[in-house]
């Protein structure tokens, strides 16, 4: 089901974070992008070892790893560092064969596959195949997320929604439903900022029910939002957006057909789930103190105390407010810095994450 995102060498790209800017110049391959394109190749030589290369989904996924360095390096924050976190885990949904979901645990992180297995391109056998055939721990697991579906209370540091939005009949449902699970959410889809006849979209908070063979012959697609559509949707279900851009055709985009098509990529941060952060974490090695920035949100709107325990030895507070950012700029190497997020009073831990400093 899911595209590659973005066409980053074609047409014109636009971003924001606080304020929106116009981009025309192609995007540098981060080395974290070249990294992922050279696991793709070797992902299909394992894969044309097993099967023709028709069994597998022909779409080339890792090449969003370089789209997302991208929108993250508008707002100045690291992939792997952002997927590191309290909960341990992240989750690609909408995973096809698994390409990600295997790029990001071959970086150290502990993924799960949530997909579901009557629409998936080959039923799950190519996530199965290759799991096997890296002896992988990525869970893999059949969901139906157009249903009332159960996580059994699973919690993640940041979740994968790339070019899955518009193949679901209740988005609404499920970015609700993501939002009391995870901290972070990477959504890519397709918008549109007008119809195919040019009536304007894009100033309205709308979406757009396909008919079943008109965007790319698919019947599994179904609603391509505005961007002032699915900001709005995002917005009211549950959601901060922390970083924008769009790419492909920006100027006349419609819901249909492939010459025009425009897409949508965002990093949104949900407004349930408390989060702490630091950035770097490890502190890079270097002579004397080391620095780090701590950023944290209450999620709730209620004041919240941030503490710090070093070493294992008693609490000291750190910051008191309900959303923030402050440097720690005395991390020492050997040493190692608890920060807990508390509730007013103190009584409930909201989040923790542990900060060392990298031996030179």
């Amino acid at each position: 089901m899911r595209q590659v995102e973005g066409r980053a060498s074609e047409g014109r790209a636009k971003s924001n974070g606080a304020s929106r800017q116009q981009n025309s110049s192609q995007p540098r391959t981060s080395s974290l992008g070249e990294l992922a394109i050279t696991t793709e190749r070797s992902l299909w030589k394992i894969k044309l070892a097993h099967r023709a290369k028709s069994f597998w989904y022909p779409y080339l996924t890792l090449r969003n790893v370089a789209i997302l360095e991208r929108l993250l390096a508008t707002v100045g924050l690291n992939l792997l560092e952002l997927c590191r976190g309290e909960h341990g885990k992240v989750a690609d949904i909408g995973a096809a064969d698994g390409d990600l979901a295997f790029f990001l645990e071959k970086q150290g992180l502990s993924v799960d596959v949530i997909e579901n297995e009557s629409t998936n391109f080959n039923r799950l056998k190519g996530a199965r195949i290759l799991k096997e055939a890296l002896n992988s721990s990525v869970a893999i697991r059949s969901v139906d997320l157009d249903s009332q579906f159960p996580l059994s209370g699973e919690k993640y540091d940041a979740v994968f929604l790339l070019g899955i939005l518009y193949h679901l009949k209740n988005p609404f449902f499920l970015l609700e439903r993501l939002a009391q699970m995870t901290s972070y959410c990477f959504v890519s889809t397709r918008i549109a900022n007008q119809t195919a006849e040019g009536q304007p979209l894009s100033p309205y908070p709308v979406a757009y029910l396909l008919a079943p063979q008109e965007c790319n012959n698919d019947d599994t697609n179904y609603w391509i939002f505005s961007e002032t559509g699915l900001r709005r949707l995002v917005d009211r279900a549950g959601w901060n957006v922390l970083a924008f851009l769009t790419t492909g055709n920006t100027t006349d985009s419609i819901p249909g057909g492939s010459d025009r098509d425009e897409r949508a990529v965002c990093l949104l941060q949900s407004k349930i789930v408390p989060t702490l952060r630091a950035f770097p974490n490890p502190v890079p090695a270097e002579k004397g103190l080391g620095k780090t920035t701590i950023s944290w949100n209450t999620a709730n709107g209620d004041t919240g105390k941030v503490c710090v325990s070093t070493n294992g030895g008693e609490e000291s507070l750190f910051a008191t407010s309900r959303e923030g950012s402050a440097p720690a700029n005395w991390i020492r190497t050997g040493s190692t810095y608890e920060f807990r997020l508390y509730n007013s009073d103190h009584t409930k831990l909201l989040a923790s994450i542990v900060v060392t400093k990298a031996a030179q």
